[in-house]
C-alpha cells in the first residue's frame, strides 16, 4: 500500500531546530570584523532640510562613515515604482536618505556606520540638522479636502490617483430598488508587528568579488535584482539571502528601504561586512503601515433581499509615497462584492497623499476593508428587511453552477476578476452549524437573565491567491546521501514551506517528507523568481515543485524502464523504490538509482549496487544524446491569472456593557482553499491571521497628533493581542479544487484576517442590541464601545430608505 502525504497532518520539518532556538535570523550573523549601522530620522512630519552639519559625528572614536543625501551619488535616487498603474497620475517614491525635504517622522535624513551598534547611536547625537517645519496633513479627510496643505507641492489637493471601475447600469438598479441603505465606513491604520523586525546585513567578499546581502525580505531575486543595477554589478555578484525571517505580513514584501540601498552600499565602500537591525520604535514609526481607509458606501435590494446594486466611494490613506502603486485600493475596489452575484456595481477610489509613513499590503492587503463594508451593508440590509443575516447571505451567493464567474472587473494582476470555484453557501452553512446558530437565541436569553450581554457575528469572503507572474524550483535526487534536495527562491517566514513543499515531492517521488530537504529565500539556490506575497506560495511555487519533481519522477521511470525493457508507464516510484508495478523482483532503490544515474559519481561509490551493474551492462555511450547525468529537474509554473479562495467565520462575543471590554467566546472558521496539502500548516495560518484580525478589531491603531507626531510608537500604546484575548479557534476544510493549477490548491496565508472586523462589528453590535448601538468603524477600543452612537429611529427592522 502507497501511503500519499498530500492532505495529510504531517509534523512540520522545520519546528525542531526553532523551538531549540537553532534557528538563523539576520540578526544571528555576525561575520568577522562587522561594522553597525544606524539611522537618523526625521522628527518632524513635513519639513525642509535647511542644514546638516556632520562634522562632530565624523570625529567620534569608532565611526567609520557618516552619510548624507550627497553622498550617495546615483545610488541616491528615490526607489523604483514597483507596480506602475496608469490611474496613479502622480506617483511619488522616496529617497534612501531625504535630500531637501522630509515628509513623515521617521523618514530617514543620515546614516552612520561605525565599530559598534553604541557609537553609531552616539554618533547619530552628534549630528545637527537644523529643519524648517511645514504645515503636514494628517487626517484622511482632510488630506482630500480643498484648500489643505500639501504633502508635495506639485500634487494638487494630495491625490495621487483616482480608480473607477463599474460593471452594469448602477443608476437604473437604485431606481428600481425596493430598499436602499447607505452608511460611512471607517478602518483605521495598522501594521505589521513580525517578531523579527527588518534587518540587513551586507559581507563583501574580497576574493571572488560576491556581495552577500542577508536580508529580512519577501523577495530576495526582487532584491537582488535592484541591487544589481543600483550598485552597478553583475546579477552573479550580488547573492541575496532571506533566512529564518521571524515573520513578514506584507511589511517586508517592500523593495526598497531605505536600509537595503544603504547598507550593501556602506559594505562596497568600506570593505567591510555592515549590518543595521531595525529597533521596535523604528519599526512602528517608520516600518510601512496599512489598511487606512474610508468608505461612503450603499446597497440596493429588492424586497426579497435580493441585492441588486452597489455602490461605493472611498479614499485610500497612502502616506507620503506610493512605492507599491496603487495595489491596495485595487484589491479593496475588487473584492468588495465578496461572494455575492451583484451584477452592478461603481467603486470610486481616491488614493490621498498624507505625512505619514508609506502604505504597502499588510496581511490581507485592501481585503478586511472590502469585506467590511459588504459585510457590514448586508446586515444592515437584513435589519431594514426584517431578513435572517444568514438568510440574505443565501440569497446572494453565487451559486456552485455559476463558475468560473466572471466578476466584470480587472484585478490586481491586471487579469479578469474570474472566480474559478466556490461552495459559498456549503462555508457559511457549516460555520453556523459549529458556532450552533440555531440555538444562540435561546443562549442569548439565558446570558440576560444573568446580567450579560452576548452577540453573533459571521461574515462572508472571498480571497485571490496565486498571482503571478511565475515561479521555479530545482529538484535533485542526491544518492550519496539519500536526501531530495529542492530549492526555490521563495523565501518562508513561518508559513512551514519546507514541510508542505516537501509533501508535494515526496508524493512524486515515493519517499517520506522527511527525507526531503527544502532551501528557500536564497537567489542562488535559484535564479528566477517572484517573492511571497499575495497568498501565493503554494499555489505558484507548489505547482513549480510539482512539475519539477513529477519530470525527476519520470526520468527515474525512463531509466528503469529501459533496464527492465518495459514501458515507462508500468513504472512506479513508492517506497523508496522505483518499481515495475506488479513484479517485485524487478525494482532499484531510487536512492542507488540516482547514484548510478551519474556516470562519474557511481565509480567511486559502493553504494549503488545492483542499479550499477545493471546500467553498466548497457551498450553504448555513458550518456544517450540529450540527456543529462543525474536526476534532476529544473521547472517553473507561470499561472494564467489569480484562484479565488474563500470562506465564513462566525463568532460569540461577550461586552461587559460596564467596561466596554469584549471577550470572544467562540469562534469558527471555514477556509477552502482547494485541495489541503497540510490541514495543520493551513490552520495554523489561519488561527494566526484571526488573531492580527482580533488585533485590528480591537487592539491596534496607529495614532497621530494633528503635527504627524506617531503617538503609537512603543508596545504600551500598540496593544498587540496576547494569548489571553485570543480564543480557541475552530477551523473546518471545504475543499473546492482551483481548475486552474495541476495542485487544485489555492491560497491560505492572508485568509484568516479578512473577515474579522466585520463580524466582530456584527457581534458587538448583536450584543447590545438592546441599546440600538450601530458600528461602522474599526477598531473599537473599550471606550469607543461604550459611547458607539445609537441607530436612528428609521434604522429599526422592517424600514427602509425607500
Amino acid at each position: 500500500m502507497t501511503t500519499r502525504w498530500f492532505g495529510q497532518r504531517v509534523a512540520r520539518n522545520e519546528d525542531g531546530r526553532l523551538l531549540v532556538g537553532a534557528g538563523t535570523f539576520v540578526d544571528d550573523v555576525n561575520p568577522p570584523s562587522v561594522l553597525h549601522a544606524a539611522v537618523l530620522r526625521s522628527p518632524f512630519a513635513h519639513a525642509r532640510i535647511v542644514r546638516i552639519d556632520t562634522s562632530r559625528a565624523r570625529e567620534l572614536p569608532g565611526v567609520e562613515l557618516v552619510w548624507t543625501a550627497s553622498d550617495l551619488g546615483d545610488a541616491g535616487r528615490p526607489s523604483p515604482m514597483l507596480v506602475p498603474n496608469p490611474s496613479l497620475t502622480h506617483p511619488r517614491t522616496q529617497y534612501p536618505l531625504a535630500p531637501e525635504l522630509v515628509n513623515y517622522v521617521g523618514e530617514p535624513v543620515a546614516f552612520v556606520v561605525a565599530q559598534d551598534r553604541y557609537a553609531a547611536e552616539d554618533a547619530l547625537d552628534l549630528l545637527e540638522v537644523e529643519y524648517d517645519p511645514l504645515p503636514a496633513v494628517v487626517d484622511l479627510d482632510a488630506a482630500a479636502a480643498a484648500g489643505s496643505p500639501l504633502v508635495h507641492a506639485d500634487v494638487p489637493n494630495n491625490l495621487a490617483a483616482r480608480l473607477d471601475q463599474e460593471i452594469g447600469d448602477v443608476d437604473a438598479a437604485f431606481e428600481q430598488a425596493d430598499c436602499v441603505y447607505e452608511d460611512r465606513f471607517v478602518i483605521e491604520r495598522g501594521a505589521g508587528q513580525p517578531m523579527e523586525c527588518r534587518a540587513v546585513c551586507a559581507v563583501p567578499d574580497p576574493v571572488d568579488g560576491v556581495l552577500t546581502v542577508y536580508d529580512t525580505t519577501q523577495a530576495p531575486l526582487s532584491i537582488r535584482n535592484g541591487l544589481a543595477v543600483l550598485l552597478h554589478l553583475p546579477e552573479s555578484k550580488v547573492r541575496v539571502v532571506a533566512p529564518d525571517v521571524g515573520g513578514g505580513f506584507g511589511t517586508k514584501i517592500m523593495m526598497f528601504y531605505s536600509e537595503e540601498v544603504l547598507v550593501p552600499l556602506a559594505a562596497l565602500r568600506l570593505g567591510r561586512p555592515v549590518k543595521w537591525t531595525e529597533d521596535r520604535r523604528e519599526h512602528l514609526i517608520a516600518s510601512n503601515h496599512e489598511r487606512g481607509q474610508t468608505h461612503w458606501a450603499s446597497v440596493a435590494a429588492a424586497a426579497d433581499g435580493r441585492i441588486i446594486a452597489v455602490k461605493d466611494r472611498f479614499l485610500h490613506d497612502t502616506g507620503a509615497y506610493t512605492p507599491y502603486g496603487i495595489v491596495v485600493p485595487i484589491i479593496t475596489s475588487t473584492q468588495l462584492l465578496g461572494p455575492y452575484r451583484i451584477r452592478n456595481y461603481r467603486s470610486q477610489a481616491e488614493v490621498i497623499y498624507t505625512n505619514k509613513v508609506p502604505v504597502t499590503p499588510y496581511r490581507g492587503a485592501g481585503r478586511p476593508q472590502a469585506c467590511f463594508v459588504m459585510e457590514r451593508l448586508i446586515d444592515g440590509l437584513a435589519e431594514r428587511l426584517g431578513m435572517d443575516r444568514a438568510e440574505i447571505r443565501r440569497r446572494n451567493f453565487i451559486p456552485p453552477d455559476a463558475f468560473p464567474y466572471d466578476v466584470g472587473l480587472t484585478f490586481q494582476d491586471g487579469r479578469p476578476t474570474c472566480y474559478d470555484s466556490g461552495q459559498y453557501a456549503e462555508g457559511l452553512d457549516r460555520a453556523l452549524s459549529a458556532i450552533q446558530y440555531e440555538n444562540f437565541e435561546a443562549e442569548r436569553e439565558r446570558a440576560r437573565t444573568e446580567g450579560r450581554r452576548i452577540g453573533l457575528g459571521m461574515a462572508c469572503y472571498v480571497e485571490g491567491t496565486g498571482i503571478g507572474p511565475y515561479e521555479g524550483a530545482h529538484v535533485r535526487i542526491e544518492g550519496s546521501s539519500r536526501r531530495i534536495v529542492v530549492a526555490t527562491c521563495v523565501g518562508t517566514q513561518g508559513q512551514g514551506h519546507q514541510t508542505s513543499f516537501a509533501q508535494i515531492v515526496a508524493d512524486e517521488l515515493g519517499v517520506r517528507p522527511d527525507e526531503v530537504d527544502i532551501t528557500t529565500g536564497d537567489s542562488r539556490s535559484m535564479n528566477w523568481g517572484s517573492g511571497t506575497y499575495a497568498s501565493r506560495s503554494a499555489v505558484v511555487t507548489g505547482n513549480a515543485i510539482h512539475v519539477a519533481a513529477q519530470a525527476v519522477a519520470q526520468q527515474a521511470r525512463t531509466l528503469v524502464s529501459d533496464i527492465f525493457e518495459v514501458s515507462a508507464e508500468d513504472v512506479e516510484l513508492a517506497e523508496g523504490q522505483v518499481r515495475v508495478k506488479g513484479s517485485p523482483g524487478h525494482s532499484l532503490e531510487l536512492w542507488d538509482l540516482a547514484l548510478a544515474a551519474n556516470p562519474v559519481r557511481y565509480a567511486y561509490s559502493d553504494q549503488a549496487g545492483r542499479a550499477m551493474t545493471l546500467l553498466k551492462a548497457k551498450d553504448g555511450p555513458a550518456l544517450d544524446e540529450g540527456a543529462a547525468p543525474g536526476l534532476e529537474a529544473r521547472e517553473y509554473f507561470a499561472p494564467d491569472r489569480a484562484t479565488w479562495a474563500s470562506g465564513a467565520h462566525a463568532a460569540v462575543v461577550e461586552i461587559d456593557e460596564r467596561t466596554g471590554i469584549p471577550r470572544i467566546l467562540r469562534y469558527v472558521a471555514v477556509h477552502d482553499c482547494g485541495r489541503v496539502i497540510n490541514p495543520m500548516v493551513v490552520e495554523g495560518q489561519v488561527h494566526g491571521g484571526v488573531a492580527q484580525g482580533i488585533g485590528g478589531s480591537f487592539y491596534e491603531r496607529m495614532v497621530y497628533s494633528e503635527e504627524g507626531q506617531p503617538l503609537s510608537s512603543t508596545f504600551m500604546d500598540y496593544l498587540i493581542p496576547t494569548s489571553i484575548e485570543i480564543p480557541d479557534i475552530e477551523t473546518l476544510h471545504v475543499e473546492t479544487p482551483s481548475t486552474l493549477n495541476p495542485l487544485g490548491v489555492k491560497g491560505a496565508g492572508e485568509a484568516g484576517v479578512i473577515p474579522v472586523a466585520a463580524l466582530m462589528a456584527a457581534a458587538v453590535e448583536d450584543a447590545l442590541r438592546e441599546q440600538h448601538v450601530h458600528v461602522t468603524r474599526m477598531p473599537l477600543t473599550p471606550s469607543d464601545i461604550t459611547s458607539l452612537p445609537r441607530k436612528a429611529a428609521d434604522s429599526q427592522p422592517g424600514s427602509c430608505a425607500r
